[in-house]
């Protein structure tokens, strides 16, 4: 056991400064998106909606999509032509997600609602308002809790007037992943939904009653939006109010659990 964790700390001490290195995010950010084209070229997609996404993928809008939820809809905005800037985390595992998105012709944001999101919010609030850039974020990274639509994107909305439009897509054939946002892998050959939910726009002088009804009723939305798409598919869908710290806290209590038995 004691030979075990040494190896673990000897591994991570090597890795982690490596992969601060800009040259090594970039390879293992070509690399991760490498099997990520695999899977969209060799599957059968089917987007329903599709004229939301056409209509405001060259204009000032807001697509959310929840934070396990990721992987096909970059090469799906890709091939549909989006301009647009996602928010990317500043720990280097946002950085390198932040390269494999520039692969898919995302430009980043970096920052988060818990860390620099004043910056995040004033630079998102620049390209909507310049035109010809939509933002993507996931309302509930990028910690948790999971599927809980936190107020960054309504904070957009509201102060550039664009609207806030949820994406989902889910897979017949999927690994999920016991991360706390469960995230979702698809596998190749394989049949891909997605659905484009309707604009929803946050008024300028919407009242803080205001704000947390739109917040909660798009909450209510993506995560039927989710349930219905993985009922299609055959998946179970995660549950709700999971947090990373929480979710490693649990294995590192479960690990101790084992060892004692």
């Amino acid at each position: 056991m004691f030979q075990n964790k040494t190896f673990r700390k000897a591994w991570k001490s090597f890795w982690e400064p490596v992969l601060e290195l800009q040259i090594m995010q970039w390879i293992v950010a070509v690399l991760m998106a490498i099997p990520v084209w695999f899977v969209y070229f060799t599957s059968i997609k089917k987007v329903t909606n599709i004229e939301v996404f056409r209509e405001y993928r060259r204009k000032p809008a807001i697509f959310v999509f929840w934070h396990g939820r990721t992987m096909m809809l970059s090469p799906i905005i890709c091939f549909g032509g989006m301009r647009a800037y996602a928010v990317a985390s500043r720990h280097k595992d946002g950085r390198m997600m932040a390269k494999l998105q520039m692969l898919f012709g995302l430009r980043a944001i970096y920052g988060s609602s818990s860390k620099g999101g004043v910056s995040v919010l004033r630079e998102g609030l620049r390209v909507l308002a310049r035109g010809g850039h939509a933002i993507c974020m996931s309302p509930d990274g990028p910690g948790g809790p999971s599927l809980r639509f936190h107020d960054g994107a309504l904070y957009f909305a509201k102060m550039s007037g664009a609207p806030i439009i949820p994406v989902c897509y889910s897979a017949k054939r999927a690994w999920i992943q016991n991360r706390w946002d469960k995230y979702l892998v698809a596998l190749p050959f394989n049949k891909i939904v997605c659905n484009v939910g309707m604009p929803q726009f946050v008024p300028k002088n919407a009242s803080e009653k205001d704000f947390e009804k739109i917040r909660a009723d798009l909450e209510r939305f993506m995560v039927e939006q989710m349930r219905e798409l993985d009922q299609e598919c055959g998946i179970p869908s995660p549950e709700q109010d999971l947090t990373a710290t929480e979710f490693k806290r649990n294995l590192r209590n479960a690990k101790k659990q084992k060892s004692k038995k």
